[in-house]
């Protein structure tokens, strides 16, 4: 069997985990409005995400807002799912596998 493909496949779902669970808490925080924190859903999809936001706020400099963190983590963790993809595709490839 093949690790790496395997490793990036799991490293990609976990991206993509991340990356549709600020998506869904985005969306039920507009829809919750202010007592979004007051929302169960919402706070669900907030442990969810803490990991991936705390992360980006250790990676991103201080001048960056808090406000902002989610969605440059939405964007950067959608731009590395895309680079996952890309890479397990060209692994696939090289293998000759059909991935």
């Amino acid at each position: 069997m093949h690790l790496e493909i395997f490793l990036l496949g799991i490293l990609r779902a976990l991206v993509e985990v991340a990356v549709l669970s600020l998506l869904a808490q985005g969306v039920v925080g507009l829809l919750a409005g202010t007592a979004r924190h007051d929302n169960p859903v919402y706070r669900v999809f907030a442990i969810i995400t803490r990991p991936a936001l705390g992360a980006i706020r250790f990676l991103t400099p201080r001048l960056i807002r808090d406000e902002h963190v989610p969605l440059l983590a939405f964007f950067l963790l959608f731009c590395l799912w895309i680079l996952l993809a890309y890479l397990k595709r060209t692994l696939c490839l090289a293998n000759g596998l059909i991935c």
